[in-house]
């Protein structure tokens, strides 16, 4: 099993293994070495977010890497899903993100792509984690003060021409819409990207300062942008998290809508042009029950996937769904691109109120969601839930209370030491105290 990777990358706190210098060092020498494998030469494409610690990680990462033969190029402060792209589109042999997405500032993380723009499967992250392990046995020198990459702000820009090229004739239409950039990565492309699109922008939270990052704004709190969207008397809002891989939204209401909205809007719309591969739409099983009973009213059959958004795109391939996603705001539209992109995805839904001639919120008037709590527990350690009687207890009491009128997820978070519980009941009461029961439970076993 992988020890290092998560669901998405390596996340820890910035400084703290496995994010002190050391193993970031050894990381970029064991990637340039699986790469040189099967690369010549070995060329990497970097980017970041807007943490502080962000430029020391990048710096002892390329360190590694140009001492394992890479040759590495800086895109600076950009999205994740830009890397992603670019790392395709100019035949780099991996792109790397230096971002611990939604986290906050304190943590960091490394997040790789395949030249071919997809993230690494298990086999080859776990195979780098092998090369990680031999690199740090040999105690390499690392240099004493490396130096960032130079940044070639080219990428940014071809990064932006992409996202416009993908929605053909993308207009707001003098609309008002409000932009949230979680003073993250967003903040260097969706000012820039908006202010082509003839409507009124207001864009908020784009000073980042290091420390800022997701912090009381952002794809994490919603209703921020939501709040601002009432009062301004905008359109549509639009939020994105720290590394601008997903996004939330709010409709003309100020109404918060999270991916399975998106989904819902998305599909109808796909459905309606012919495009929505045999009308199936992958989510995952933290989607609600009440976007499952609003895609059975439209003829749409919905899979559910593994949390995270490799095992979302793993579940397309394999039934050849056109459209799949997470309820985080992860969306994934393998026509458009290889991965999650929070900006190509707004553009998608505002593309969609566009022709439509609707409102955001008319588009999923009928999404009912069943009553739906997550609690996120704080855990010492990862044992597996069902070595512990009393959390198999809790847990089998939901799961027999709620047979026919509800769900249970217990899982562990794959980027953080938390374990979530998601539990969704036509009774609110239910819902509440088999959520408590079974967090507690978690608590007294394996509580932080």
């Amino acid at each position: 099993m992988r020890k290092l990777f998560g669901t998405d990358g390596i996340r820890a706190i910035a400084g703290e293994a496995p994010l002190d210098k050391p193993t970031i060092y050894a990381i970029g020498v064991a990637l340039a070495t699986r790469l040189a494998e099967t690369h010549h030469p070995v060329r990497v494409i970097m980017g970041m977010d807007t943490r502080e610690s962000g430029p020391w990680i990048a710096s002892t990462l390329a360190a590694g890497l140009r001492s394992a033969g890479a040759e590495v190029a800086s895109a600076g402060i950009l999205t994740t899903p830009a890397i992603a792209f670019l790392a395709r589109k100019h035949g780099f042999s991996a792109g790397v993100v230096i971002s611990a997405s939604h986290n906050p500032w304190q943590d960091n993380g490394i997040k790789i792509f395949a030249h071919d723009g997809y993230k690494l499967p298990d086999e080859t992250e776990l195979a780098i984690e092998h090369e990680i392990t031999r690199v740090l046995a040999t105690n390499p020198t690392l240099p004493s003060d490396p130096p960032l990459p130079e940044v070639n702000d080219a990428f940014r820009l071809d990064y932006i021409r992409f996202l416009l090229d993908a929605v053909p004739g993308i207009s707001l239409d003098n609309r008002s819409v409000v932009i949230d950039c979680a003073n993250g990565a967003a903040s260097a492309v969706a000012p820039q990207l908006f202010d082509s699109l003839h409507g009124t922008v207001e864009v908020t939270h784009a000073s980042p300062n290091g420390r800022n990052i997701n912090e009381h704004c952002g794809a994490l709190h919603p209703e921020i942008v939501a709040a601002q969207v009432k009062v301004r008397g905008a359109s549509m809002g639009f939020t994105f998290d720290g590394d601008a891989d997903r996004a939330m939204f709010a409709d003309e209401h100020g109404n918060v809508l999270n991916g399975d909205a998106v989904l819902l809007a998305c599909a109808r719309d796909l459905q309606a042009r012919g495009e929505l591969a045999n009308n199936l739409v992958v989510a995952t099983t933290m989607s609600n029950m009440g976007l499952e009973a609003a895609f059975a009213r439209s003829g749409i059959r919905m899979l559910r996937a593994p949390v995270g958004d490799k095992y979302v795109l793993e579940e397309m391939r394999n039934s050849g769904a056109s459209l799949g996603g997470e309820q985080s705001g992860h969306i994934l539209f393998p026509a458009k691109a290889t991965t999650g992109d929070g900006l190509l995805t707004a553009l998608l839904v505002l593309d969609v109120v566009h022709r439509s001639g609707k409102t955001l919120g008319q588009l999923i008037a009928d999404l009912t969601n069943y009553p739906q709590i997550i609690l996120n527990v704080k855990v010492r350690e990862k044992l597996p839930l069902d070595t512990f009687p009393a959390i198999v207890s809790a847990i089998a009491a939901a799961e027999a209370d709620l047979a026919t009128t509800g769900r249970v997820v217990i899982r562990y978070s794959g980027t953080e030491a938390l374990a979530r519980v998601m539990i969704e009941a036509e009774s609110s009461e239910a819902m509440h105290h088999h959520a408590n029961t079974i967090a507690n439970a978690i608590r007294n076993e394996l509580g932080a």
